[in-house]
């Protein structure tokens, strides 16, 4: 390898470490936030609120004692709060709680109210969950929702003329009516496939019939992460022309093709910005959720098809941006929980268990797309950090939640013996499953 490539190699791992970095440093920042923000309004004070482990690079002590510090390895956080034994509060600071009176005692996280002791542990996963809540409202506020009827916003650059005009009013294609954007979305599987397909519009108050493109065209409007299309460099707005030499006017013939490929290479024709350009993209074996649930293995190259318009928008009601920021929160949680169950039970590809590599190679995808897709992927993977800590796995905030109720039933928390068990058991289980997942990312 030259140097000028050992230079670029090395500035795209810089990237991608950048980007990890600073998306795994805003959702520990909130999780410990959560922690520590409830534990005070419950009573119970902070020593320690750090951002990081090892080496302590900067630090500042509050008015109310408590030390907040960032730390040379950026890969986590804790807060250590009174009385704790150590950072993760497995068991208490016999040293410390000596000689305590009732109410200094009541500061301390042994100390205090079991109530109060389960609400700052949830508090971690809950303030995750509520970051990505509020960054999925605010895109849906601030990106409002197709007109209705239909208006054209934009078209996107294709490689041949067509009548249609921005800002023109759709009112049927081939034939089939149409007042809304899902309308025009969902025509395509009712129209015979061709280049060229006749459409009804409403332009300065007059009704025209023009000539436009399929309605859903070989346009490509995203590439998946770690495909083959991803790997052969192509891009969004790229356009189809044909594969293996066999001319395609609709996505779905794309997606025919790749599936009855079964795996073999296929030579794609594509135009972009009027040049035409090769590509030969191998499929991969993809596991895919269904609609009924579960998942079905499929060959894909990772194109997303879509319609070549974007439609002219409208304000969305607060009340529908909420009501949908907490649709696409549980959606995460279902698909995730969904997808691990079918990894244990083998009904998938351990593949698909992405660790810190993979993890990172998609932060850094993330932001090299741009701040909005960044942000929109630092929502995602809130969600997926906020659920991983709920898991019963001791050392995590579920397994401390256990110990929670295991107190609520018996009157008494474990014994210290059998905390100490448990939280060597738990560290075994996380460093398996880190093992695990990093064996994943390197020969998947």
């Amino acid at each position: 390898m030259d140097i000028p490539s050992l230079i670029l190699a090395f500035g795209g791992v810089t990237w991608v470490l950048v980007a990890f970095v600073v998306a795994l440093s805003i959702i520990v920042a909130v999780h410990e936030y959560g922690h520590y923000i409830v534990g005070r309004w419950c009573g119970i004070g902070a020593e320690v609120f750090s951002l990081g482990f090892g080496p302590v690079l900067f630090s500042r002590t509050d008015k109310r004692g408590t030390k907040w510090q960032i730390a040379a390895l950026p890969f986590g956080g804790y807060v250590k709060f009174l009385g704790d034994a150590n950072a993760a509060s497995a068991g208490a600071d016999g040293e410390a709680m000596k000689g305590l009176d009732e109410a200094a005692r009541r500061r301390t996280m042994p100390g205090a109210p079991l109530w109060a002791r389960a609400a700052t542990v949830a508090a971690g996963p809950v303030f995750n969950f509520i970051l990505s809540f509020l960054v999925f409202a605010v895109f849906y506020l601030s990106n409002g929702q197709p007109a209705d009827p239909l208006r054209i916003g934009s078209i996107d650059p294709l490689p041949a003329s067509y009548d249609l005009m921005v800002d023109d009013e759709i009112l049927s294609v081939g034939g089939i009516a149409v007042s809304t954007f899902e309308e025009f979305a969902s025509a395509d599987e009712q129209i015979e496939v061709s280049d060229t397909v006749e459409y009804r519009v409403r332009r300065d108050g007059r009704e025209l019939d023009v000539i436009g493109p399929f309605p859903s065209p070989p346009i490509v409007t995203g590439i998946a992460l770690e495909s083959a299309a991803q790997d052969a460099g192509m891009q969004p707005g790229d356009f189809v022309q044909a594969i293996d030499g066999q001319p395609i006017s609709a996505f779905r013939e794309m997606v025919d093709i790749v599936q009855a490929a079964n795996g073999a290479t296929l030579a794609l024709t594509v135009w972009r910005d009027g040049e035409i350009l090769n590509f030969d993209l191998t499929p991969k074996p993809t596991d895919e959720r269904q609609p009924g649930g579960g998942f079905e293995t499929t060959y894909r190259i990772g194109l997303q098809g879509g319609s070549f318009i974007d439609p002219a928008t409208e304000p969305v009601g607060l009340g529908k941006a909420l009501s949908r920021s907490l649709g696409q929160v549980w959606l995460i949680i279902v698909t995730s929980l969904d997808g691990l169950w079918n990894i244990i039970t083998g009904a998938i590809s351990t593949c698909n268990l992405s660790g810190p590599i993979g993890i990172a190679e998609t932060a850094g995808t993330m932001a090299s797309l741009g701040p909005e897709t960044f942000v929109w992927f630092i929502a995602l993977l809130s969600t997926a950090v906020g659920l991983m800590n709920l898991f019963p796995i001791p050392v995590l905030d579920g397994g401390h939640l256990v110990f929670h109720a295991y107190e609520a039933v018996t009157g008494k928390p474990p014994g210290e013996r059998a905390m100490q068990y448990l939280m060597i058991f738990g560290l075994a289980i996380i460093g398996t499953l880190m093992v695990f997942a990093i064996g994943s990312d390197l020969f998947c």
